[in-house]
This record gives C-alpha cells, structure tokens and sequence, in this order.
C-alpha cells in the first residue's frame, strides 16, 4: 500500500492496464481540483457495480490509467465560488460522470454539485454508496422506459441482484405487483424487500407466466425472447445487459407485438432526492451483502465477479 504524504495527493484504486483484478493497485495519485459548478467530496464509501469490473476487464471506450467506480458517499471538503446547493461538511451521495470516468474508488472526487444529493439521515454512507447506480438505473427504467403505473404486473429478473433487489422495491413503491426470479434461498429478503410473487428459476420456468406489463431483465441472452413472450400485447420489455443489442430486440419484440427498449443510466440529481425520501421514509433501502477497506478491492471484485452475491458490495476509504 502506498499513503499519500502531500497534501496535494490522495491514495485511489489505479489501472494501468485493463484485465484480471490483479490489475486493481493502490496508488498516490493528485488529488483533483473542482472547476466551477463542481465540488470536491471527502469519499468515505464507493459502491461497487458490475460495469466496473466489465470495464475493468475489457475497457470499451475508456482508457488507462483509469480509476474506477460511480457510486459515491462523503462528506463535501471543498465549495468553489458560485455554487450553491451545497456547503463544507454537508454528506452527500451520487453517480458523478458516468458515462465518463468518475474514478470513485479514491479519497476524493471533484465532480458537477447537481450530480449529488444529499445523503439520507437514516442510513451510513456504506448504505448509501451502494444506492445511486442502483437506484437510478431502476428508476429510469421504471418510470422513464417502461412508464410503471398501479397494478402493472412486473417481472424483475436477478430480482435479488444489486439494481434487481433495488428495482423490486421502486416497482413495489409505485403500485406495482412484482414477480422476481431468484433462487429459493433469496425468495425471504425478496419478500421482504416486496415481492408479490417469486419464481426459483431453477425448478420452475418463468415461460409459465402471463399477462405481464413489463420485464426488467437483467440476465440477457435466451431469457430475451423468453420474456418477450410473458408479455400482454404492447408490454414492454427492457433489456439492461447490453444497450448495443437494441436494434435485435426491437425486431423481436415487433414480431411478438410487444415494445422493446434499454436504458443507458445518467446522472439526475432530482431523481435522487426523490429516492433519498424514499429512504428516509423506509420505503426503499440498499442491501449492503459485504464490505471491503480500499486495499482489498481485488477481492471485492473477485467476489463480485462470482455473480453470487445478494445486494451490493462497497468499499469504505
């Protein structure tokens, strides 16, 4: 492990070169400048998502050295002139950047003030770094993408999953009746968390279903057309594993008569101060399943990777 020593310096997970965790290294690095209309956040937790290790192992459109890592919670340490909606030592949490880097996985990020909320009261900010990627992606999906309104019928694939468990309660909180696919020893907490009904999809087909308004598919591949199938004529159907797919889904949902879309998660401050209330009320809450110390991120990736993980993992700085 390297410290910083300067005050102009901060340790952050580095890559320099995209591929296996290993690739994963603590580094001292500068510690960023917020420019105007930005702030500077204290990191005091980072969610840990799948499109990070994804990036991580094939790097797509980014490049090296890379910090990575969306979901943020801290404490603001610095406020440029002209901005407003936040001051010194205010506890905020956010999905900064994304689809650009945000470099998360560090002691400091500079990042727009209207990409940050602030943080719920009730929760710690572990809790509260496991929310945003999460919660804005069911969000957008829910509201934006597929228009969920009372007594919709929607079925949440990997429902006991890090944006499946959050996308169970959202759907349950705007009126929804939620099926979820998950293995039998998750069906309690997705109970809990909502869920009206729950299919384990190792000894039951979801095929079997009907008459569902909506699927949240976070799995991909052959459960694509499968969905499609469960659909009431113009349901609709939003895949989440690979936005570049659209143009294929949107020639098999015509043929079926369903609606096909994806969504591709983006920064929205009000959005998170809408979910930061539902947190507070009780009505929806991250499910943190293990945290790691910044110097064990190869390890939270490595667990993370494993696809066996129930909620979210978090790195605490």
């Amino acid at each position: 492990m390297i410290l910083s020593t300067m005050t102009n310096e901060m340790r952050a997970v580095v890559v320099e070169a995209f591929g296996e965790p290993e690739a994963l290294k603590v580094r001292a690095v500068a510690k960023p400048e917020p420019a105007m209309g930005e702030i500077l956040v204290e990191v005091r937790a980072a969610g840990v998502n799948a499109f990070d290790w994804l990036v991580r192992r094939h790097g797509y459109w980014f490049s090296t050295p890379w910090v990575p890592g969306w979901d943020v919670s801290g404490v603001v340490a610095a406020v440029p002139a002209g901005e407003n909606r936040f001051r010194v030592g205010d506890e905020v949490f956010g999905m900064p950047h994304l689809p650009r880097p945000a470099g998360a996985y560090a002691e400091y990020v500079a990042a727009p003030a209207r990409h940050f909320a602030r943080k719920p009261a009730n929760v710690d900010h572990a809790q509260a770094a496991a929310l945003p990627l999460a919660a804005l992606t069911a969000w957008q999906v829910l509201t934006e993408a597929a228009g969920v309104k009372p007594g919709d019928r929607v079925l949440v694939h990997a429902a006991a999953g890090g944006v499946g468990h959050v996308a169970v309660q959202l759907a349950k909180a705007l009126g929804a009746w939620v099926i979820g696919t998950a293995s039998a020893g998750k069906h309690d907490l997705l109970r809990e968390l909502g869920a009206d009904e729950l299919v384990d999809y190792r000894t039951r087909d979801f095929g079997e279903l009907d008459d569902v308004d909506v699927v949240v598919d976070l799995v991909g591949g052959d459960y694509e057309e499968r969905s499609m199938r469960v659909l009431k004529p113009g349901g609709v159907y939003v895949g989440l594993t690979d936005p570049s797919r659209l143009p294929e889904l949107l020639v098999m949902a015509e043929a079926l008569g369903v609606r096909a879309k994806t969504v591709s998660v983006a920064p929205d401050h009000a959005a998170l101060e809408h979910l930061a209330g539902l947190v507070e009320r009780g009505e929806l809450r991250a499910v943190v399943a293990e945290t790691f110390p910044l110097e064990d991120v190869v390890k939270a990736h490595e667990v993370g990777e494993a696809n066996r993980t129930t909620g979210k993992l978090v790195l605490t700085v």
